[in-house]
């Protein structure tokens, strides 16, 4: 049964009283021969699990830059001036640009996660049965689609104190400059705390996405007899 396994990452550590209330809320019967307090501790540990292992994995020093599947690269507009740059012997430079756009995601992410909670933590008793009632990656879309406009709106203060913190505001400024100074070529000035800020959000939901998928198909991930006993409802769906 999809319910247990797709309440994943949609009640991301609520509190054990939280989610109690929520499962309260659940018809009874609904998983037999478990009770509802056996969900509530199910779910807790699972979401715990998820964001220990995923999340947390992108606050860490190369948690984006040596991560190929969340790697912010250089958006199109800036290929072209990583290309020249490297044609005039900056190389160098074009690296340690593409670095600390990564460097300045981990930072906010490191500062921006409880954020991230506080919005999930919004989430209504009616959009958790339709997540329950909804496909694979049902979770992941629900917070993507509901919360991505205000966490926008907290990551992009945190991402642009964290390019001043890393020193990727000195760094681009210096880039842009050199590349505007070369001869005959188009002048740019990308907005790269706009574009790092949609890129960490993309991170952090890609890694949600993956210990989601993790808890529905890999028996392995359940680590302990609760969560074996919660998450194996939904295989006999």
């Amino acid at each position: 049964m999809k319910k247990i396994a797709l309440t994943l990452l949609t009640f991301t550590l609520f509190s054990c009283a939280e989610l109690q209330q929520v499962v309260d809320q659940l018809p009874q019967g609904t998983v037999p021969g478990l009770s509802q307090t056996d969900i509530a501790s199910g779910l807790k540990e699972a979401l715990d699990k998820g964001i220990e292992k995923q999340v947390s994995k992108l606050t860490a020093t190369d948690g984006f830059f040596k991560n190929e599947a969340v790697k912010i690269l250089l958006p199109d507009e800036l290929q072209t001036v990583d290309k020249k740059l490297r044609q005039v012997g900056l190389s160098k430079l074009a690296d340690e640009g593409l670095k600390v756009l990564n460097r300045a995601a981990e930072d906010a992410v490191k500062e921006a996660t409880p954020i991230f909670v506080d919005a999930v933590k919004q989430m209504s008793f009616n959009d958790a049965k339709n997540i329950l009632m909804g496909d694979n990656s049902a979770a992941t879309t629900y917070l993507q689609n509901s919360t991505s406009t205000a966490l926008y709106g907290k990551f992009n203060p945190v991402i642009k104190n964290s390019f001043a913190k890393v020193g990727a505001d000195k760094v681009w400024s210096n880039i842009i400059s050199k590349y505007n100074n070369i001869p005959f070529v188009e002048k740019v000035n990308p907005d790269l705390t706009d574009y790092t800020t949609n890129k960490a959000m993309d991170g952090v939901f890609k890694m949600i996405a993956v210990e989601e998928q993790s808890i529905r198909t890999d028996f392995s991930s359940r680590t302990s007899d609760l969560l074996k006993k919660v998450f194996a409802m939904q295989d006999k769906k």
